[in-house]
């Protein structure tokens, strides 16, 4: 009996550390941890706190850890709790008690917060590098396709000839809000919390900006207590990350119509597609349906870490162990969402005629001669309004779009028109439809090719 309990107590304190540990996971932090420890050892140098000889034996102590960790030699174990105190037990072994002084000045708050900051400023960084490649595949696509023309759409129903790389331009902007929201997220969080301690700072003769310089920081934070309970910089690349996913969800989307039978405006390389398990005919749109997905599930990270963070008191909690594996998770996942999202647009076929044919379903010229009637006779609007309704009946009644009608058929189509001069038709033409909408930031080929333009020299100077 007491060697049961003697073995529940035993099972009790290895799952009570494995669940009170963060280092399967928070190892992804070994490179700023290491990176904060050396520039804190240079900062204690400089201020007398510790020795000049103490700092190059802490430096070189922390490189060969960097190095047994890189090249797979470094043993994790739940024996050291986290990150932090794994890098620290092995920086002692390997150089005895100048190891133990480069906790000196600093707390595992602010070191953890330290770390996590250089983190997400990093990948904040490289993601927006990601976005800004696929923009210039959006870009490079558009300008191959200022005068194709397909359906616009409101509602999934056509409703306006537009062309293809104004289509691809809309997607350009999206991205292009995306990279702008990583650059301010950048600048707002480019703080460095080192130095903060546990949460009210340190009566050691510190100096912050010293640090903040050598981490690439803009400067210290101003407030010890913030700084150590603050997660504000995760969230965000939480919000940033799940607002460019749903951008992608919103392309995959497209994708995903665009490459059924029923469009066929585009065909996916076989690399991003896949056939049936039953039925060898078809062709899954499995890529786009699993980038789709995906965005659920940073949304999920971001809202799991809202909530933790909804009512922590100040200072720091136990409860922000919680606020790594979502990030992590979600930067792996726009990362490779990204990349494979430029790949699959670099790579598809895009269907000029089945495009084409698809302007002639809907009458998307009706505007147009709504338009036509209030600018040229002088009708009002409403009464323009159904008189076209009168002709769209009509040209249903014989089977054609209204951009087939002929001047003849648009006379007999209402006794309004009875008399209507014959450069209607031009009206009712669909590439003139689309060109006719000229307005800055309008479908016409003439704008398309000025936003292109405008992009390719913010891509250059960006």
């Amino acid at each position: 009996m007491k060697q049961s309990k003697q073995i529940l107590k035993n099972t009790n304190a290895e799952i009570l550390d494995e669940f009170n540990a963060s280092i399967m996971f928070d190892k992804e932090l070994y490179r700023q941890d290491i990176k904060g420890s050396i520039a804190h050892s240079k900062m204690l140098a400089l201020q007398n706190i510790i020795s000049n000889d103490e700092q190059l034996e802490i430096e070189k102590g922390l490189l060969q850890v960097l190095e047994e960790i890189e090249k797979g030699e470094f043993k994790f174990s739940l024996e050291f709790e986290d990150i932090h105190m794994a890098v620290e037990s092995r920086l002692i072994e390997i150089i005895g008690d100048a190891g133990k002084r480069v906790h000196t000045a600093r707390s595992r708050n602010d070191q953890v917060c330290t770390d996590f900051t250089l983190y997400v400023q990093e990948k904040s960084v490289s993601i927006k590098k990601q976005i800004k490649t696929l923009i210039e595949t959006f870009v490079e696509l558009a300008n191959k396709h200022t005068d194709t023309l397909m359906p616009g759409m409101t509602h999934l129903q056509h409703a306006q000839p537009i062309n293809f790389g104004f289509h691809m331009m809309a997607y350009a902007n999206m991205f292009k809000r995306d990279f702008e929201r990583f650059e301010s997220s950048y600048e707002r969080n480019n703080y460095s919390p080192l130095g903060s301690a546990a949460l009210a700072g340190t009566p050691h003769n510190i100096d912050r900006f010293k640090t903040a310089e050598l981490l690439g920081f803009s400067a210290p934070t101003q407030n010890a207590m913030d700084s150590v309970s603050n997660r504000d910089f995760a969230l965000e690349i939480l919000f940033n990350i799940s607002t460019c996913m749903m951008h992608i969800s919103r392309i995959s989307e497209e994708l995903i119509l665009w490459s059924s039978y029923e469009f066929g405006f585009v065909k996916m390389s076989d690399m991003y597609a896949t056939t049936s398990s039953i039925m060898p005919q078809k062709k899954n749109p499995d890529v786009p349906e699993l980038l789709r997905g995906k965005t659920g599930r940073v949304y999920g990270n971001l809202i799991s870490l809202l909530t933790v963070m909804k009512s922590l008191p100040l200072a720091y909690n136990k409860d922000t162990q919680e606020d790594k594996e979502g990030v992590f998770d979600s930067v792996s996942t726009i990362e490779i969402s990204l990349s494979i999202l430029n790949e699959v647009i670099k790579t598809m076929i895009i269907n000029k005629e089945r495009m084409f044919e698809a302007c002639k379903i809907g009458h998307l010229t009706a505007t147009d001669l709504a338009d036509y009637l209030v600018l040229k006779q002088n009708i009002p609007f409403r009464t323009a309004y159904y008189i076209t309704k009168e002709v769209v009946a009509f040209a249903n009644s014989i089977n054609k779009d209204i951009s087939e009608l002929n001047i003849d058929e648009i006379r007999k189509s209402s006794k309004d028109l009875e008399n209507v001069n014959e450069d209607i038709v031009s009206y009712l033409n669909l590439e003139n439809s689309m060109n006719s909408r000229n307005s800055f930031g309008g479908t016409s080929t003439k704008q398309t090719k000025l936003a292109i333009e405008t992009f390719q020299n913010w891509l250059k100077n960006s």
